[in-house]
Order: C-alpha cells, then sequence, then structure tokens
C-alpha cells in the first residue's frame, strides 16, 4: 500500500469557450470535481492496480464530508483530519487545453500532530512537494517522511509546481529535497530546468529523478549511470492533461514496487498519463 499526504480539495473546473471576456460574460463549461495533487496520485494508485491511503485534511463542513466519501467509494483507505474549511482550487482550462490555477488550500495546509499508525502497513510513501513548503502540514509531512526512512520505505517525491517552486525560493526547494532524501522525484521538463539552475538533477538528495515532458520522452536519471529514456504513449487531439502528471506517478510507483525495471516503470507510468487524458477527454466532450 502506498501513502500519499497532502491536499483534498474542491476542483472547479472552467472550460473556457474563448478569451475571457474582461468585465463581461464569457461562456464556460463549470463542472466540480474531486481535486488535490495528493488525491488525485491515490486514486490513480488504485486505478493501477495497488492499493493506497490518503493522509491529510479537510475541512469540517460537507465539502470535506464529500470529498473523503468519494475517496473511499473509489478504494481508498483515508486517515483524515477534520478541521476548518475545505479548500478550493478553481482551475481556468483554455480551448488549446492550457490551464491556469487558483489556489485556495483551505484545511488541507493545516493537517499537524502526525501520528506514527498512519504509516502502519504501507510499502512506501508519496508527498506533493506542495505538502512540504508552507503551513503545518509542511512540517507534518517532513516528520512522515523521517519515519518513513526509520521504517525503511521508500519515499517519492513530486515537485508539484514551478511556481511554488520559485516563491519558496529554488536554493530553499534545493536544500529541502537533500535534507529528505527521496528514493524517487519526479518532476516536468519545468520543473526540473528551475532546479537545475541550482544544481545537477543527480545532486538533489534523490536516488533517481524522474523527468516527465508531457507528450515527449520521459527519463530516469542516477547518479553515475546511464540515463533511461522511454516516449509517451500518442494521442491525438489533447484537451486537457489535469492529473496526468498524478496519473504518470502512481503509475511509476505501482510497477517500482512491484519490481519492475526503469523502462517497464516508464511505461508504466505513461499508460496511466495516457488513461488520464482520455478520461479527461470523455468528460470534455461530455
Amino acid at each position: 500500500m502506498i501513502g500519499v499526504i497532502g491536499d483534498l480539495v474542491d476542483d472547479v473546473v472552467v472550460r473556457l469557450g474563448g478569451p475571457i471576456n474582461v468585465a463581461s460574460d464569457t461562456v464556460s463549461v463549470i463542472q466540480r470535481r474531486r481535486g488535490g495533487s495528493a488525491a488525485n496520485v491515490a486514486v490513480a494508485v488504485v486505478a493501477a492496480g495497488g492499493s493506497a491511503r490518503f493522509i491529510g485534511q479537510v475541512g469540517e463542513d460537507d465539502a470535506g464530508a464529500a470529498l473523503v466519501r468519494s475517496l473511499k467509494e473509489v478504494g481508498v483507505e483515508t486517515r483524515v483530519r477534520l478541521g476548518g474549511r475545505t479548500g478550493t482550487v478553481v482551475v481556468l482550462l483554455a480551448e488549446d487545453g492550457e490551464r491556469t490555477m487558483l489556489t485556495d488550500r483551505g484545511a488541507a495546509a493545516d493537517l499537524t500532530d502526525p501520528d506514527p499508525a498512519w504509516l502502519d502497513g504501507l510499502a512506501a510513501v508519496h508527498v506533493p512537494l506542495y505538502s512540504l513548503l508552507t503551513g503545518p502540514l509542511a512540517t507534518t509531512a517532513a516528520t512522515l517522511v523521517g519515519w518513513a526512512h526509520d521504517r525503511g520505505l521508500p519515499v517519492s517525491i513530486d515537485a508539484s509546481s514551478v511556481s511554488a517552486i520559485e516563491s519558496f525560493g529554488i536554493e530553499n526547494a534545493v536544500a529541502l529535497l537533500r535534507s529528505l532524501r527521496a528514493d524517487v522525484l519526479l518532476c516536468n521538463a519545468a520543473e526540473a530546468a528551475t532546479l537545475g539552475r541550482v544544481t545537477p538533477l543527480t545532486e538533489l538528495g534523490a536516488a533517481a529523478v524522474v523527468v516527465k515532458r508531457g507528450a515527449g520522452v520521459a527519463t530516469l536519471l542516477r547518479a553515475h549511470t546511464d540515463s533511461v529514456t522511454v516516449p509517451a504513449v500518442p494521442l491525438a487531439d489533447v484537451r486537457d492533461t489535469t492529473g496526468a502528471g498524478d496519473a504518470f506517478a502512481a503509475g511509476y510507483l505501482v510497477a517500482m514496487l512491484r519490481g519492475d525495471d526503469a523502462v517497464c516503470a516508464l511505461m508504466n507510468a505513461h499508460a496511466m498519463a495516457a488513461e488520464a487524458i482520455r478520461a479527461a477527454s470523455v468528460t470534455r466532450s461530455g
């Protein structure tokens, strides 16, 4: 079972019908769905054939109760604290698939007082970098990562967001990643380039670094060994990539834990990302 630490929020997805008409109306299609990178990874782990436990906090409100219930309904175990106000992310999705996110994490960043029992029965721990940068959750997540190392559990971290890295400070983010000693660091090309402005990717403290490049190849890097590259699954008419990165992470982790080699793990990651994009496209057309 993979434990995933972080956000569970309401996503409000606004599919714009054209450029935003400032101070006037813009025709759009608006949908609500479960969001949060950590929650997305947990759900995708189950979809990939693994088992997952979500660890986090939601508001003590109807929205939070509904989100937790939705995780349980798809087979995700939960260790959820209640308190405060459930967070919301507004995703502005342009016609070309470009996403702009307006983020209010609410109670998601407030998780405190970690319990060692949250790690009982786990085979690995995954943490989006979002969970390690701000609020009480950052201290809680770092503590859980330390306990995971003490138990010999593999730890993976997703770099999450260029803007989050830059707001925290690139050098600060590099120092934090080195201190956390992840077994796997996942990042997209932009995040890799941002972190690479300070240090080579193989010197970020992770045993392996996986760089995703959307529709291009993914590369696995380890110090003092040759890199491994695997192309993405070809897809036509991609309009919405929301959740694809989280699905990629889930596919990689599930394959890694069952003992697949690097090539097979990256192939599984690409396959899960492609499935997430196909599902989003069906939702979009509907």
